[in-house]
């Protein structure tokens, strides 16, 4: 079978640390990548731009340049168009390809609200657009495993679930000035809906999704120091309007895994742990034993967490023994930065024709995201 013949938005040449570069970029020019994609165009803000990127990168001198969404959509020759720019831009940016009828890859969140959100899904559903969605933390190996453990009863019934994470920036002060939109909720892109919102669906992915939730949101640290990446110099002091502590007490579904009235607590932070603790612990209590999973080094189970190693073990009640579970990574993924592994895996299960996170799955997550934000003032 031919490879997939992939156009990339967002992969800039200026700057070689970008999410396109790092995240998406290595698997594709992998030897495991390059069985099965192809990178025949590059869109970035202008033909230009796009033409730099091309040279930075060493790609083929075939590949094309194009400067503007609608270029990407009525190219026939490409048949994959992922979307790595800021989330207020991908709307606009993938809206095109969607109505073409394309296959489209849109980085978490999908858009900057429910309703961009929607517009993307009913253009899918419309012009039957095979969707992916950047919920990549679905496939990361500790997730799976968990899942795996639960499905083959070593639990027993679920009966409760705590997640305690502290994370999503690297200081609770402060924010790189590159991230600056950060503290503005309008934009779409921040702590809550990245840093809570990947383990928030890492979470129900394994567990259900959640019932009669109550929340509780606060902005503790409203003025926000912007720190020059490469001065490593405070430059400016904003404001956000960004909650940077979530609580969410709710039910779990009742399933063959779950007991009826099953309880969840989630409490994110952002910035650093407390001093000594781990930055996640995720801790399931069934019927016939607990399992806690504990990375030290991040809350990003699909990217940043690995750092220091991110275990699991399972404390059984009837042997009174606590079992630490082994997880590992495919060989070929390995191969890649970490941040590339379980992007990698997304990638490698939609060629393979295997089901991978859609548009739908990401609407779910913003309508349970923007809903308790209803009725939230900073």
């Amino acid at each position: 079978m031919a490879p997939l013949r992939v156009a990339l938005i967002g992969l800039s040449g200026r700057a070689k640390t970008g999410w396109a570069s790092s995240a998406h970029l290595p698997y594709f020019l992998s030897p495991r990548g390059r069985e099965s994609y192809s990178i025949v165009a590059l869109c970035n803000s202008s033909v230009e731009a796009a033409k730099q990127a091309i040279k930075a990168y060493n790609l083929p001198s075939t590949t094309k340049a194009y400067g503007d969404p609608q270029s990407v959509a009525d190219d026939q020759d490409v048949d994959l168009v992922v979307c790595c720019t800021r989330v207020d831009v991908h709307h606009p940016t993938i809206l095109p390809s969607v109505k073409a009828g394309k296959s489209v890859y849109v980085e978490w969140p999908l858009a900057q609200d429910v309703v961009h959100a929607t517009e993307l899904v009913e253009a899918a559903e419309s012009s039957g657009s095979k969707t992916i969605m950047g919920m990549q933390g679905r496939v990361a190996p500790p997730v799976v495993k968990i899942k795996e453990i639960i499905e083959q009863g070593r639990l027993g019934k679920i009966l409760s679930s705590e997640v305690r994470a502290a994370g999503g920036s690297m200081d609770r002060l402060v924010l790189s000035s590159d991230l600056s939109y950060f503290t503005d909720r309008s934009i779409g892109g921040n702590v809550y809906t990245i840093g809570f919102g990947h383990l928030f669906d890492q979470v129900q992915y394994v567990l259900g999704t959640i019932e009669k939730p109550q929340t509780r949101l606060q902005l503790q640290r409203p003025e926000v120091k912007l720190r020059d990446p490469k001065t490593q110099n405070i430059v400016d002091t904003v404001i956000s309007n960004v909650p940077d502590l979530v609580i969410v007490a709710a039910t779990m579904p009742k399933s063959e895994s779950v007991q009826e009235n099953a309880s969840i607590l989630l409490r994110f932070r952002r910035g650093q742990p407390v001093a000594g603790e781990p930055a996640l612990v995720w801790t399931i209590s069934g019927t016939k034993g607990d399992l806690v999973l504990v990375a030290r080094g991040g809350t990003a189970l699909h990217a940043n967490a690995y750092s220091e190693p991110v275990t699991i073990e399972i404390y059984n009640f009837e042997t009174d023994k606590v079992e630490h579970v082994e997880w590992t990574w495919e060989d070929w993924q390995a191969e890649l930065p970490m941040v590339a592994r379980s992007i990698g895996k997304v990638y490698e299960d939609f060629a393979n024709g295997a089901q991978v996170p859609t548009f739908k799955d990401a609407l779910e997550r913003h309508e349970q995201l923007e809903g308790y934000l209803e009725d939230w003032r900073p």
